[in-house]
């Protein structure tokens, strides 16, 4: 049984019969499948009879209906010539695999009294032709895979008994991937299927698309990127690194390699912003993965590297609750995370316990060159409350709880 994930559904019911596109976007295997087949359960109990309602897969192997424009079109014409003149609904899933789907999509909008829902494995999609198509016609959903809550539900829709802890612990090893918290694997097996994911993501979302032929060399940067998740990111370290390997690559290329591994919804290049000026700065960005379950699945250690991955956590959860994050550079102090949305700034510190006067006075102290009143906080494992001078401390739990 699926959980409901009302944080995605809500914010495209209210988007159900307008005329825009609605364009779900997100990592291999987050759960944007399973969205559509909740928003077509919805559909059908509101009394949308399911003869109009069409949903291809752009991945099936099997499925005819999806091997080119015409396959495609002669299904919508079908679809169109039975619903005796009903509205339509069309559901295109991972619709990139379709070379030109841009144009199909446009006039299915001009052709057709219709509704359009996609989804798509590739932050850029929205980049091209469809933009240019669309324009002011379509909304985009951001899905992510299990926030800490939804996979505290899935582990009681499961019937496990656990604390609080010991499931934010499972979460630390596991990830987000909707499917390991279905069923009950263990180690050897999650490991296998991140595994999966992760080769799948290499193969068909980079080297597949932008025709890389040295996998190895590929994937060997990827682990360095995953390695380092929170730390900056300097090109010369990398470069340095591939030579200890035996292996070159130019700056060009890996920023190249980066870029796609950002458009394939795997990593996520976060700037430093200069907090006095407010510009962005274009040096020492830093990297985070949209999953860490998938670092855990490479290194087996996301408990001994519990610093890099509580800040890649909340990094990710500012991400799913709609905030634009960078890096804050205040002086020689820097600021994990500075979030904005329309209402305003909010500065993030990220440690694993505040466990000395020290700690305490590192995580605090950072902000003593943020003069403006915005929110602060500092997150940690610790229960006791260490909130001082207007600066906000929390459980990471409870936050990452919305408690």
């Amino acid at each position: 049984m699926s959980i409901i994930r009302s944080a995605y559904f809500n914010k495209i019911v209210p988007f159900i019969d307008k005329p825009v596109v609605k364009v779900i976007t997100g990592i291999r295997r987050c759960g944007k499948s399973v969205m559509m087949e909740q928003i077509q359960d919805y559909l059908i109990k509101k009394g949308v009879d399911a003869e109009c309602i069409l949903s291809l897969n752009f991945e099936s192997f099997t499925d005819e209906r999806v091997k080119s424009f015409e396959s495609v079109s002669v299904s919508v014409k079908s679809l169109d010539e039975n619903s005796g003149g009903k509205k339509l609904y069309l559901f295109f899933d991972e619709i990139q695999e379709l070379e030109g789907w841009e144009k199909l999509i446009n006039s299915y909008l001009i052709d057709f009294n219709c509704d359009i829902y996609i989804t798509g494995s590739n932050a850029k999609l929205l980049s091209g032709e469809l933009a240019t198509y669309l324009a002011g016609r379509y909304v985009e959903i951001k899905m992510y895979p299990f926030s800490f809550s939804e996979s505290l539900e899935a582990l009681k829709l499961q019937n496990k008994t656990v604390s609080q802890k010991e499931a934010f612990d499972i979460f630390v090893n596991t990830g987000g991937y909707p499917f390991l918290y279905n069923f009950d694997f263990n180690d050897s097996q999650k490991k296998q299927y991140l595994d999966d994911i992760f080769n799948s993501i290499i193969l068909k979302d980079i080297c597949n698309r932008y025709k890389i032929r040295d996998v190895a060399l590929l994937k060997a940067l990827i682990t360095f990127f995953i390695a380092n998740i929170g730390n900056t990111f300097s090109s010369s370290s990398l470069i340095k690194y591939l030579k200890n390997e035996k292996r070159s690559l130019s700056t060009e290329t890996v920023y190249n390699y980066l870029e796609y591994c950002k458009e394939a919804c795997l990593l996520h290049l976060v700037s430093r912003q200069n907090l006095e000026g407010k510009e962005i700065l274009s040096t020492q960005e830093k990297i985070y993965i949209t999953d860490h379950g998938i670092r855990q699945s490479l290194f087996m250690k996301n408990q001994k590297d519990i610093n890099q991955v509580l800040e890649n956590i909340v990094y990710i959860e500012l991400l799913r609750r709609g905030y634009s994050v960078t890096v804050g550079k205040a002086k020689s102090q820097e600021i994990d995370f500075c979030a904005q949305n329309e209402n305003g700034i909010e500065y993030y510190q990220v440690c694993y316990l505040l466990a000395s006067d020290e700690t305490v006075e590192r995580e605090f102290g950072v902000y003593s060159s943020v003069k403006d009143n915005y929110p602060k906080y500092v997150l940690s494992l610790d229960d006791f409350d260490f909130s001082q001078n207007g600066i906000i401390h929390k459980n990471v739990i409870k936050w990452l709880l919305g408690e």
